[in-house]
């Protein structure tokens, strides 16, 4: 599934970060903290990976 805004994409880039231990958990805030808690390494690389050209800066509300 790929990322809905470039924010989520940014945040899911940290936690992956965090959850492959190139970063210490303690750095991450907010989405990312939870994202690492709760999503597996490969959803969390599919989300990574989305191509930010044409994503909004954030989530617009449904």
């Amino acid at each position: 599934m790929p990322a809905k805004s470039k924010a989520q994409q940014k945040a899911a880039g940290a936690a992956l970060s965090a959850k492959r231990g190139e970063t210490p958990k303690s750095k991450l805030k907010g989405a990312s903290r939870e994202m690492a808690d709760s999503m597996s390494e490969k959803q969390l690389e599919e989300f990574a990976e989305t191509k930010r050209k044409g994503l909004p800066d954030k989530k617009g509300k449904s």
